[in-house]
């Protein structure tokens, strides 16, 4: 058994929960201890029976609450060498004891949880994704932050029945919207983040060539995107590459509340 919940996911802050019958994890903790703790709690969780937090990158909106959540439940952070070096400020705040390196592509365990971390392109020190699986029957895969869709991605993403992908933001309201020039050139860069078509090009792959069941769109723009335009986008592409929508569970995740659970 797998359990998701986004417990929120945009552009403002980002924490994610997975948990399987004895192990309890957080992918990344961008909002306030506070923000997470009341997330958990409306679904009957606690925060202090969290085993771990895993850490996609260094980015303020994915590691804001982690030193204090770490702190105050003694709970591991889990990130690459060159991530914890580049979010020094949290970095030297944590226990010692609880500063847990991983590298990428390389597998480890979390109790009964094995997690593979893959390499995603992003601004960052070392981003990735993550693939999290259980006894080998259930998989589920992370993947926000990508500048880009990869072959390698794909690859990760056709062995998951779930997946949170990235759908930052739709090309013609980036270009209208009130950002600078220049964030929305870093936006749309290839180490920028993902916009709606590409999400939607990537489920519509997902659908005809894997075991993909569910899909949730994630890390929203406020800006520049609205979630019933990402989730139409997604399934206009669906339709326009000769897939059954119907296939794919699709929803949006929210930006300031959990979502449904996701079950595995």
């Amino acid at each position: 058994m797998l359990n998701f919940c986004s417990l929120y996911s945009g552009s403002s802050g980002n924490s994610l929960f997975v948990e399987s019958e004895n192990t309890k994890i957080l992918i990344d903790a961008g909002m306030s201890c506070k923000k997470i703790e009341e997330a958990l709690t409306s679904l009957d969780k606690e925060l202090s029976s969290i085993d771990a937090i895993l850490v996609t990158h260094e980015h303020s909106d994915h590691i804001k609450g982690i030193s204090t959540i770490s702190r105050k439940f003694d709970i591991p952070v889990f990130a690459t060498k060159e991530t914890f070096d580049a979010m020094p400020t949290q970095t030297e705040k944590l226990n010692e004891k609880n500063i847990k390196y991983f590298n990428i592509s390389e597998k480890f365990s979390i109790k009964d949880l094995e997690i593979l971390p893959f390499s995603i392109p992003h601004d960052a020190a070392n981003p990735c994704g993550f693939n999290i699986s259980k006894d080998n029957e259930h998989q589920l895969s992370i993947a926000t932050d990508i500048g880009h869709m990869t072959k390698s991605i794909l690859k990760h993403l056709e062995g998951s029945e779930f997946i949170l992908l990235e759908s930052n933001y739709d090309k013609e309201v980036l270009r209208c919207c009130s950002y600078p020039y220049r964030l929305k050139s870093r936006i749309a860069s290839n180490t920028g983040h993902l916009p709606n078509d590409i999400a939607g090009k990537t489920i519509s792959y997902l659908a005809k060539n894997s075991n993909l069941k569910t899909a949730l769109l994630g890390h929203l723009s406020k800006e520049s995107n609205f979630p019933e335009l990402a989730y139409q986008t997604v399934v206009d592409e669906m339709i326009s590459s000769n897939c059954n929508e119907n296939m794919i569970h699709l929803s949006v995740a929210n930006r300031n509340e959990p979502s449904k659970f996701i079950k595995l």
